[in-house]
């Protein structure tokens, strides 16, 4: 063997296809195992197909799969709060986005560790080889790149290393809360970072994720590709995955006459894809009506952000874009009004402790004073769609009051 370069020779391409497949099935693993399987149970998987990731993710990251899916798990379950691990509404774009893995290692605190890392991996691998000896594990890996390609694979192990610090620790937590679009207003900052969501495994459908956490497939329009589904969907052809519900709960059932409360219970399963069409049909239209009345420049720049700040969580605006919101329903009482509306319909599918049947009458009164609101503003019609369409909700399951 040359130690030069190594077993492969002079080769070009061989270290960079083999850093490209290596890299890719770290992500592979995290996406599959570490994210949709271990944090948020969304689907289930072989044995032996958990065991290779549990062993390539030791070799290639030196990650404990309790620690990770605890951080994560309180990272949901306190998004961009003080206590979320990697916040970068908290900390600055910049500290998440170059010091992820600091702010990952500073969530593994015991406490967290008992809180949010249940149900996670406890056998005699783990506890005396994954988590006491990481270092023998990407140690390995630096091994194994030395021997294929001589002095190139210090560069090879480099990537490999600075791989999932980056995309995973940096990128998703970091720019998947600051940049992109957002299919559905969660009460966080999260975002899809593209619609073609195949370089990091899926992840950069962010949004998505954050709307329907134990959902196993991130893609959610037509028009969006999620290649860690498609993974999923391989494995599982083979007997290897069987993933669980694949978003809400909720079906149409076009033969209902009326809301129910089978229909509310399907409506709050689904509730950020119901906002969104709030948004869509009834927001929407009525602020270009606005924009239509209003020829004039400054009534129609202030308009142009209107639907986005109406349909935003109160939670996650900014001073500014709070500013921006009140200067347009002081200016448009339509607006205003609808905005109103927004937030009181939010306020129902908040309403934890409350039962079914009272959820149930809130949206009844909801929909009766949002008709009277709008008859009165000459803007019914824009309503009344989005409100005949509810009742059609309806639940796979019997439902249960």
């Amino acid at each position: 063997m040359d130690w030069l370069f190594g077993v492969v020779g002079l080769s070009v391409w061989a270290p960079i296809v083999f850093t490209i497949v290596t890299t890719q099935f770290t992500i592979v693993a995290i996406t599959v195992y570490l994210h949709r399987h271990s944090a948020h149970r969304a689907l289930e998987l072989h044995p032996a197909l958990k065991h290779v990731f549990r062993f390539w993710l030791w070799v290639s990251t030196g990650m404990s799969t309790k620690e990770w899916t605890a951080v994560h798990r309180k990272h949901h379950a306190l998004t961009e709060t003080e206590q979320d691990p990697h916040s970068p509404v908290i900390e600055g774009l910049g500290e998440i986005l170059f010091k992820g893995v600091k702010y990952y290692r500073q969530g593994i605190t015991p406490e967290t560790m008992r809180v949010y890392g249940k149900g996670t991996p406890d056998d005699w691998l783990e506890r005396n080889v994954y988590v006491t000896r990481e270092f023998i594990g990407i140690g390995s890996l630096a091994a194994l790149d030395l021997v294929l390609f001589g002095v190139t694979g210090i560069l090879v192990w480099a990537v490999q290393m600075a791989w999932t610090p980056f995309w995973a620790a940096g990128v998703i937590n970091g720019i998947g809360h600051a940049w992109g679009y957002r299919n559905f207003e969660t009460p966080d900052h999260a975002k899809n970072i593209v619609p073609w969501a195949f370089f990091i495994g899926g992840e950069e459908l962010h949004n998505n994720h954050h709307t329907y956490p134990n959902s196993p497939k991130l893609s959610v329009k037509k028009w969006e590709f999620d290649i860690g589904w498609m993974w999923i969907r391989i494995f599982e052809f083979f007997g290897l995955a069987k993933p669980n519900r694949v978003g809400p709960v909720v079906t149409k059932d076009m033969t209902k006459k009326e809301l129910d409360v089978d229909s509310v219970i399907a409506l709050i399963n689904d509730r950020f894809a119901v906002m969104a069409k709030f948004g869509t049909s009834v927001v929407g239209p009525l602020v270009r009506a606005q924009y239509t009345a209003n020829l004039t420049a400054s009534p129609r720049r202030m308009l142009r952000r209107a639907k986005s700040l109406i349909c935003r969580d109160d939670t996650v605006l900014s001073e500014a874009d709070q500013k921006q919101l009140d200067e347009i329903k002081n200016r448009f009482p339509t607006l205003d009004t609808v905005h109103t509306l927004r937030v009181r319909l939010t306020e129902i599918w908040k309403q934890r402790t409350a039962s079914k049947a009272e959820v149930y009458e809130a949206l009844r009164d909801w929909t009766q004073q949002a008709e009277s609101r709008l008859r009165e503003l000459g803007h019914v019609d824009e309503l009344q769609m989005f409100i005949s369409e509810l009742k059609y909700y309806a639940t796979t399951k019997p439902a249960r009051t």
